[in-house]
C-alpha cells in the first residue's frame, strides 16, 4: 500500500454522493469517476482544491451555491408552446427533446409542464439554482500516463461532476 496523496498529474478515482440543502439526494455514483489532477477541469475548482492533498479513503465534503455550480435558472432557455405544436410523444412530464442550430450545437430539453393548453420545455441543467453539497470518497490515486498528461484526461474514465 503506497501513502500516494492526491496531487498534480496524478489519476484521482473517486465515488460521489450530491445532495441538496434538504439533505435530498439528487445524484449517486458508486462506479468510481476519474481525472487527472492539475490538468483536468471537468470538476468545479471547489472540488479540486478539496481533493488535493488527500488520499485513498478520504472523504471530502463541498458545498456549492447556485453562482458556484450551476448557476441561476435562466428564463430564456424555458420554452412554452401550445400544445397542438408538440409532438404527442413530448406531451409528458419528463420527456426530453433534442434540439439542433445551424452551428451543430444540441440543446437537450425537458418537458417541465403539461395542461390542456400548453407544455413547457427547460433548458437549464436540473440543478440550477441550488445550493448542492457534494460527498466525495476517493477510492484511487495513480500517477498519470504520458497519454493522460497530454490530453489533460483520465482514460476510462467515468462520468464528470461538470
Amino acid at each position: 500500500m503506497t501513502d500516494r496523496r492526491v496531487q498534480d498529474h496524478q489519476v484521482v478515482s473517486f465515488t460521489y454522493v450530491i445532495h441538496d440543502e434538504d439533505g435530498t439526494v439528487l445524484e449517486q455514483s458508486d462506479v468510481p469517476s476519474s481525472y487527472v489532477h492539475g490538468l483536468d477541469d471537468s470538476l468545479f475548482p471547489q472540488l479540486r482544491a478539496a481533493l488535493a492533498g488527500k488520499r485513498v479513503g478520504d472523504v471530502v465534503e463541498v458545498t456549492l451555491s447556485p453562482e458556484e455550480g450551476f448557476g441561476q435558472p435562466n428564463s430564456d432557455l424555458t420554452v412554452t408552446d401550445d400544445i397542438d405544436n408538440v409532438p404527442p410523444e413530448y406531451r409528458r412530464l419528463g420527456a426530453q427533446a433534442v434540439f439542433h442550430n445551424e452551428a451543430g450545437e444540441t440543446m437537450t430539453m425537458v418537458v417541465t409542464a403539461v395542461d390542456d393548453q400548453s407544455v413547457t420545455l427547460d433548458g437549464n441543467h436540473p440543478f440550477a439554482g441550488k445550493t448542492l453539497r457534494y460527498k466525495l470518497s476517493v477510492t484511487d490515486i495513480r500517477p498519470a500516463t504520458l497519454e493522460e498528461i497530454g490530453s489533460g484526461s483520465a482514460q476510462a474514465a467515468g462520468a464528470t461532476l461538470h
